[in-house]
């Protein structure tokens, strides 16, 4: 990898993803061999989070401990960034101590600051905007399945939130056909999809609906989230009454290939975005996926705190 830090999947070219793919592969081969490289041992990951998160926590901690590490697990009570200290002193500062940083937050500007200030490499675990850690797990874990990732149509049922975006600049940066459908007003920007654009040469990849079975016909994947991030709480009943129709069921699934797979980047309501015959059904790769979110971590882990 050539970027100091991981902020968006747009920084990371073709190359770049391949590398992450490549040095996955080898380490969750090693670790199912009951191997674990200990190419980090002695360095330290600082983890923000002003997000709780059970998978992003376990994922991260557990990634720096396989591979030699430690991660010392920081919330907004501990540090209070931007506010109690200014998120430049808390980046300069967190750079002494540890050779990386992590940070799972509300704001997109709060993750730039942070990796502008940072001499430690900075990993975007999540922010409202973008996802990419779960973007590069979900490409890898569909390759994993499929064997390949050309000529597939990934199509995303719901919002155009943080994940839908990463997915998008992943897709685009790989050649791949992703579809989305939201309900009219959560749609992925018209300005976000000109620019993602800009990382295939303008390629026309991203198919934008409001129909739900015009998006999972003959698709090979079918993706969902949550229709109420952590944040819009306030929102829930008029988002629940605007995604009425998007929800991954079986009527849904049987317009897909017979192949097709099933994901969810949890957690998942169910019963809202999707039902438990879906995700609990043969189709489903919901928890293939959240396991490889500790091994595409630990290759990022791996390719950013050797530098």
């Amino acid at each position: 990898m050539k970027c100091k830090d991981l902020i968006s999947i747009a920084d990371l070219s073709f190359a770049d993803i391949e590398e992450i793919f490549n040095v996955t592969r080898e380490l969750k081969e090693w670790h199912n061999k009951g191997y674990d490289e200990k190419c980090l041992t002695g360095k330290i990951l600082g983890m923000i989070f002003e997000k709780s998160s059970m998978r992003t926590r376990v994922s991260f901690e557990v990634a720096m401990l396989q591979l030699g590490g430690h991660a010392i697990y920081l919330t907004q009570n501990d540090i209070d960034l931007g506010k109690r200290e200014a998120v430049k002193d808390g980046a300069r500062v967190l750079s002494r101590y540890v050779n990386g940083i992590t940070i799972r937050t509300y704001a997109q500007e709060t993750v730039l600051e942070l990796a502008r200030y940072a001499n430690a490499p900075v990993i975007n675990a999540l922010s409202d905007y973008l996802h990419p850690c779960q973007a590069l797990t979900d490409l890898y874990t569909i390759k994993e399945k499929f064997g390949t990732y050309n000529n597939l149509k990934i199509s995303f049922i719901g919002d155009g939130n943080n994940v839908a975006r990463s997915l998008a600049q992943v897709c685009v940066r790989l050649g791949i056909h992703f579809h989305v459908a939201s309900p009219k007003g959560y749609e992925l920007t018209t300005d976000f999809v000109t620019k993602t654009k800009q990382l295939a040469d303008g390629s026309d990849l991203i198919h934008l609906s409001h129909d739900p079975k015009e998006v999972a016909d003959n698709a090979h994947v079918l993706y969902t989230d949550t229709w109420v991030s952590m944040g819009q709480e306030t929102e829930k009943e008029t988002r629940k009454q605007a995604f009425k129709g998007f929800q991954i069921n079986n009527d849904l699934l049987k317009i897909a290939r017979s192949d097709a797979k099933v994901m969810h980047c949890l957690p998942a309501h169910r019963g809202e975005e999707i039902t438990d015959e879906v995700i609990d059904g043969p189709h489903s790769i919901v928890y293939d996926q959240a396991e490889n979110r500790l091994h595409v971590e630990k290759a990022l882990l791996k390719l950013l705190l050797r530098k």
